[in-house]
């Protein structure tokens, strides 16, 4: 009786295969570009352009109490939208526990002074003493810049 010998060592394939590694990560992509819009809390709005703004960090954080204006008048509070009877009791509650009673304001460039004042006014009325108004920086173009015509 002879011996057969199998050389089943020489059939390993040591190769890695990506290919459910690529197929996991690509769909991982996609849930996370649909999900981070929607994570986003803030209210689009444009903000005023300044020269020299005043850098705030603390504004985005998590805890921070931002109120925004859009450009036609509407009024948030974080991502809700509130009235400007109801703002001041609104940031007063957010306020109670809190030891820095700072309120950080994100009004649209285009949005009436009128309405401004009167969420300003409103988060005045909650004791609110420090409002930090939020702007961008002025960004100079090449057309702007020119000299001599």
């Amino acid at each position: 009786m002879a011996l057969v010998k199998r050389d089943e060592g020489k059939k390993v394939n040591s190769n890695i295969n990506v290919t459910p590694m690529v197929d996991v990560m690509l769909v991982l992509l996609i849930i996370f570009m649909v999900i981070t819009p929607m994570v986003q809390n803030k209210v689009n709005v444009d903000l005023a352009k300044v020269n020299q703004p005043t850098t705030m960090p603390d504004a985005d954080k998590e805890d921070a109490v931002v109120v925004a204006i859009t450009r036609d008048g509407r009024i948030y509070l974080g991502a809700n939208q509130v009235t400007v009877d109801d703002l001041g009791q609104k940031v007063a509650d957010r306020l109670q526990n809190k030891t820095s009673k700072l309120i950080y304001l994100r009004a649209d460039a285009r949005a009436q002074y009128g309405r401004v004042t009167a969420a300003v006014d409103s988060i005045r009325t909650a004791g609110v003493d420090e409002i930090g108004l939020l702007t961008d920086k002025k960004t100079e173009t090449v057309s702007t810049k020119r000299s001599g015509q």
